[in-house]
């Protein structure tokens, strides 16, 4: 009876997911292009227009070979490194296909990235062409392109960009696919793809450098290919899912997606500015979307003002929706048991009305399952999330694994705070301190051109060193901190800054948190307010302010905060605790290197640029 049963819920699974193509990336757009036609392979809103249109997947194919026309025509060789340097557009899954189809390498840069940034990648890769998005990556690029006289021309996306009057070599991207018109290499481009090696790399992701020059990580058609079959017991995925892109095609995290997506059949529909994200997804409606715990955190303060903005009928019945949805989602779903009929019933009245009308407001009523990793997802968060229904589905993993590590399986029990259960592909063991080391097909052998660094991060059994500390418990991995990130107090007790920033960053009237403890003789935070609510309060207090510099240092303010911080750590150890904050005027920028492309905090630099503000909360 056991075998029966398992063989049956073993056939429901494989019934709810259509398989990946097993095309390689070098074909895939063309193989999916036969079976599907003329049916949407992606959709992007034009910008001038402001209406979403479609890509169909024979045009996708049609494109592709276009690419991989033009290159040849250029002479771009086999493994040539050539960079993409765009926001997400079409023409980033254009470039990357036609690409592999004539076995070159993709290096995307992130859109933000400064002049700095580009002339190093440029110069470390030995970047012969690049293509642009819009008018500030071109500039950009072009004063890279007046000093490295390795870079021989820039193929721009957008066709309203303005060229220097003196470039005398670039291509708008309808001149680049002319030079493939009438596919005259296409029997170069056939033999190149059948000469495919598994072990070819296809991308170059340079990581963001929270810390030192960044790196290279060379990623292989090879790894994509293993990591692609992985998910299909994974995640519930089909060819009937419309995907958001919302994250930069150049983060791992949205190109393997992506790319996982297309070998599905799914539709993307490509955002191509982050600050749409909301107004994408309510004119979209999509099923799936990956995102980073910012994006919920978001989501989770916007539910929680409305709340507390209401009357006081509609927010007992609103909370106590969200209360039977985390009971009904959270106590007995997530953890494989059956709701009592009472729960159910009470469920079913508020999935109807109340979650159902929070749904469709943001765009998310159609949800099937909502992938998202990239740094520590807030307690309160998660469980929100999952009390309205959505299958945020946790993972774990890094640029050097090749995105995904571990993920939830819809089908077992999911356990809060986990980051899931680690794929089949990969090998999994605990070093020194807890330290989570990997092997595996989708594990990088390295850093481009760096090998003294890439010998770092390996040990002799060939065991890759993440620097995350975790444990497993019931089949499922959690973390615990970024081992290179722990701090240390002069009173010799270890901090875990990001847990504690998790920790608080939900809160409303904080828009982000910098932890500063390491050598010092207690915890303090520097905190960027949500600058529009401190106004709304100055002005419930009666608070007379002139700027936002007065406003962020009245102690009245000041205190206020720091009272709802004490609320949100009250469990934490004491030498866990904030014990001062600052408020800061501006919010930290990519400019003053503050952040990373991928928003992530450099903390050398905060601390180099706040040096006196720290200073001051530590005087006696």
């Amino acid at each position: 009876m056991a075998i029966i049963l398992t063989y049956a819920i073993f056939v429901v699974i494989k019934e709810r997911i259509v398989m990946q193509n097993p095309s390689p990336l070098s074909s895939v757009i063309h193989s999916q292009a036969k079976v599907y036609g003329n049916r949407a392979a992606m959709l992007y809103r034009d910008q001038s227009l402001q209406v979403w249109k479609e890509i169909s997947w024979n045009t996708f194919s049609e494109t592709v070979r276009k690419v991989s026309n033009a290159f040849i025509e250029l002479g771009v060789g086999v493994q040539e490194n050539v960079a993409v340097f765009s926001q997400n557009m079409p023409e980033c899954m254009f470039v990357d296909f036609g690409a592999y189809g004539i076995r070159a390498v993709t290096i995307p840069f992130y859109a933000t990235s400064s002049e700095a940034q580009v002339k190093y990648m440029v110069s470390d890769a030995r970047i012969r062409y690049i293509f642009v998005g819009e008018q500030a990556q071109y500039d950009t690029a072009y004063r890279v392109l007046k000093i490295d006289p390795a870079v021989s021309r820039l193929i721009i996306f957008d066709n309203t960009v303005k060229k220097d009057a003196q470039d005398q070599v670039s291509l708008y991207f309808n001149e680049f696919l002319a030079l493939g018109e009438g596919l005259a290499h296409q029997e170069e481009v056939d033999h190149r793809t059948a000469e495919l090696d598994v072990d070819d790399l296809a991308n170059i992701l340079y990581t963001s450098g929270t810390t030192g020059l960044s790196k290279g990580v060379m990623l292989t058609h090879r790894m994509y290919n293993v990591a692609i079959k992985a998910h299909e017991d994974a995640v519930d995925l089909s060819d009937k899912d419309l995907i958001m892109n919302f994250l930069p095609f150049t983060h791992v995290f949205e190109r393997a997606w992506s790319y996982l997506c297309l070998k599905t059949g799914s539709t993307l529909a490509i955002n191509q500015y982050p600050q749409d994200i909301l107004q994408s997804l309510r004119e979209v409606h999509p099923s799936c979307m990956c995102a980073v715990p910012r994006f919920w955190e978001k989501v989770y303060s916007g539910v929680y003002e409305k709340i507390n903005s209401s009357s006081s009928m509609q927010r007992k019945l609103m909370l106590d929706a969200l209360k039977v949805g985390k009971a009904y989602n959270v106590d007995y779903k997530m953890r494989g048991l059956t709701p009592p009929v009472g729960l159910r019933m009470k469920y079913k009245f508020y999935e109807k009305t109340i979650i159902s009308l929070l749904l469709k407001t943001l765009g998310l009523e159609r949800h099937n399952f909502f992938p998202t990793a990239g740094a520590a997802i807030p307690p309160v968060v998660e469980e929100f999330v999952h009390s309205v229904g959505i299958n945020m589905t946790a993972g774990y993993g890094m640029t050097e694994t090749t995105a995904t590590v571990s993920c939830d399986r819809w089908y077992k029990p999911i356990s809060m705070g986990s980051v899931g259960r680690v794929l089949d592909c990969v090998q999994l063991k605990f070093g020194e301190n807890n330290e989570i080391l990997l092997k595996g097909d989708t594990i990088t052998k390295g850093y481009y051109r760096k090998a003294e660094v890439t010998a770092l991060a390996f040990d002799e059994e060939g065991w890759f060193h993440t620097g995350d500390a975790g444990y497993m418990k019931d089949g499922e991995l959690f973390l615990t901190e970024r081992i290179k990130d722990l701090f240390k107090t002069s009173n010799g007790k270890y901090i875990a800054p990001q847990m504690l920033e998790s920790k608080l960053v939900v809160d409303r009237y904080i828009d982000q948190i910098v932890i500063i403890a390491d050598q010092r003789k207690f915890v303090s935070a520097l905190i960027i307010p949500e600058y529009k609510l401190l106004e709304e309060l100055a002005q419930k207090m009666k608070i007379e302010y002139k700027s936002i510099e007065d406003l962020c240092s009245n102690s009245s303010i000041v205190e206020f905060l720091m009272d709802r911080i004490e609320t949100l750590q009250q469990d934490l150890a004491s030498y866990e605790r904030i014990k001062r904050i600052t408020l800061l005027p501006h919010p930290f920028s990519m400019e003053r290197g503050e952040l990373t492309n991928t928003l992530k905090v450099k903390r050398s630099v905060i601390n180099q640029n706040f040096a006196a503000e720290i200073d001051k909360m530590y005087e006696e």
